[in-house]
């Protein structure tokens, strides 16, 4: 795995072993932040349930200003620490070793506001929609931001529009897809 543009293009990325982390590939990366990389300049990146921290050091390698990292197992969050270090953007980041819902708790009142929040959380066990419902109200996201969410074929994001948000686009991949999302 690697960066694949920007100030820390082409530089290797360590991952964790074994099945805890499920990295997202560099072709799927790719596409994702070519259909965002006109607006990463400058931006806010949130990255929830980071892993090895790829997305978020890929957003910070783009031009984005800050980036903020949860991951709740200790060994990925050393394996991220690590890769910023490798790519020298730790002075731009913020990672949290706890559990998404206390990051996103812990932040709150902080003046953060994310122009993205990405989340990669494990398959098919609803963690989207807890995601979602502790943010809507939150005071990290506006109108303006851009949540996207990398989930399983099978995951539905029927719930949006009740809970105030609208998909705004989607695409599909062989094995999974991004959903992008934002406040109504």
């Amino acid at each position: 795995m690697r960066v694949i543009a920007g100030k820390a293009r082409r530089l290797l990325l360590k991952t964790i072993e074994g099945q805890d982390t499920r990295p997202t590939t560099d072709r799927i990366k790719e596409t994702l932040f070519n259909m965002i990389n006109t607006d990463m300049a400058d931006c806010c990146f949130l990255d929830l349930f980071s892993g090895s921290g790829a997305i978020g050091i890929e957003a910070l390698s783009r031009g984005a200003r800050f980036a903020v990292m949860i991951e709740q197992n200790p060994k990925a969050a050393e394996c991220i620490r690590e890769n910023l270090k490798t790519t020298k953007l730790e002075d731009d980041a913020i990672v949290m070793n706890c559990d998404v819902l206390t990051g996103i708790s812990r932040m709150e009142g902080k003046g953060y506001v994310f122009d993205y929040v990405f989340m990669d959380p494990p398959y098919n066990m609803e963690w989207e929609k807890r995601v979602l419902e502790a943010l809507v109200n939150s005071a990290m996201i506006d109108e303006h931001t851009v949540i996207i969410t990398e989930a399983s074929l099978e995951t539905s994001f029927d719930y949006l529009e009740d809970m105030g948000y609208q998909m705004v686009k989607d695409k599909t991949y062989k094995t999974n897809k991004h959903i992008f999302i934002e406040k109504k």
